[in-house]
């Protein structure tokens, strides 16, 4: 158990207050203390729901999910989230709406934030679309604000765009943090960000792209590794370099994915699509190229078939770090003799690593509540001592 005094006067010591009123978009759009604010508060609420203290801070209101691409995971996660803090969760679905007649996103993202909160948006299939169709709901939702029509400014958080996953790589750090025994125990580690081998073809860019724009903060050393013509945003390239100079750290690539692994403290074997591939794919979708767009899924379906011993086996794994390195996956996973033929990782290890993968994904809800938190708390530190002071009781069982 972690003590709830000791995390508070951590917080203490944290500048996070830009937080306030403010998104949640790129972990790289955040300071170092913003970051580890989220992680402070995260572990303070799943800290305070297991001591049963009620961590509710809205008495109504609502939080808006907007998923333009499947989830599990992610989608619990939010309605987990907003839950935690006492708001009841709407999905949009934008068949059902007036999206679908050419509503525009001015006033869908007006229309849906009369009593909301927070909006979570989940867009990740479009290079170039993503994150841009979340700016501008963002700026939508602001003139609502400043024009009198909004009583609130809702918080937008992204729950995946075509660069980051913030959400799914800040619950990968905190599953990390809590196993060395602290951020500052990260500094040296080395894990492994490596393309691994997928029977699809279209799998998004941001969950490599987001481990490396983050976990290249706290002095790690990441390595990159995927085959020829894999490669990711060479913009998010540059952050992860940047970071890693300032933290003392190093982040390096390959095209082997023995050399990723040899001595590894963490295993993160991910597929993922060829950036310059999806920016082509984003262009025959705009362009209604269905002909294009079929010729496309062949090509990268047969170039993916040239790489299928890119595979995280048991072989692999024992050249990692005394053969035990911390084995990470966002899920779901392409699982060799199970979901697919051949895939990401052999059944072995996954069997082997299924807690600790479990525990990676519980981090997730915990990570959502708490950028909510911080953005929608004026004074989070007293908020949460008159929270743990009233006793209120979560289950009153």
């Amino acid at each position: 158990m972690v003590d709830i005094k000791v995390l508070m006067e951590g917080l203490e010591k944290l500048d996070y207050q830009n937080m306030y009123n403010n998104d949640f978009l790129l972990t790289w759009e955040k300071t170092d203390d913003e970051i580890k604010a989220v992680f402070t508060v995260s572990d303070i609420l799943r800290e305070m729901r297991e001591e049963n203290i009620s961590t509710r801070i809205f008495d109504s209101g609502l939080g808006i999910s907007l998923f333009r691409d499947n989830s599990t995971r992610t989608r619990f996660s939010f309605a987990s989230a907003c839950n935690l803090l006492g708001l009841e969760v709407q999905d949009l679905d934008e068949g059902k709406s007036q999206v679908a007649h050419g509503e525009t996103v001015r006033e869908t993202a007006n229309m849906i934030s009369f009593m909301a909160d927070v909006i979570g948006i989940r867009d990740d299939m479009y290079i170039g679309k993503g994150n841009a169709y979340m700016r501008e709901v963002a700026s939508a939702v602001q003139d609502g604000y400043k024009d009198g029509i909004l009583e609130q400014r809702p918080t937008l958080v992204s729950l995946q765009c075509d660069i980051d996953h913030p959400t799914q790589c800040m619950a990968d750090a905190l599953h990390i943090i809590n196993k060395f025994g602290g951020i500052e125990n990260l500094k040296g580690k080395k894990i492994a960000m490596s393309w691994a081998y997928s029977p699809s073809y279209g799998k998004p860019l941001s969950v490599p792209q987001g481990v490396i724009g983050l976990l290249t903060r706290f002095g790690m050393d990441v390595v990159l590794a995927h085959p020829e013509g894999y490669e990711v945003m060479s913009e998010v390239e540059e952050i992860a370099m940047k970071n890693a100079i300032k933290s003392g750290g190093s982040f390096t690539k390959t095209n082997s994915m023995e050399e990723a692994f040899k001595d590894a403290d963490i295993v993160y074997p991910k597929s993922w699509a060829p950036f310059v591939a999806m920016e082509k794919r984003t262009d025959l979708y705009s362009k209604g190229d269905q002909a294009g767009i079929d010729l496309l899924e062949k090509e990268l379906l047969a170039q993916n078939a040239n790489h299928s011993d890119w595979q995280c086996t048991e072989e692999l794994m024992s050249t990692t770090k005394n053969g035990e390195a911390l084995y990470l996956h966002c899920l779901p996973a392409d699982i060799s003799g199970v979901s697919c033929e051949v895939g990401e990782v052999e059944a072995s290890v996954f069997d082997r690593y299924r807690t600790p993968l479990y525990k990676e994904a519980s981090y997730k809800p915990y990570i959502i509540a708490a950028m909510i938190f911080l953005s929608k708390v004026k004074s989070p530190q007293k908020t949460l001592d008159t929270l743990i002071n009233s006793k209120n009781g979560r289950f009153l069982g």
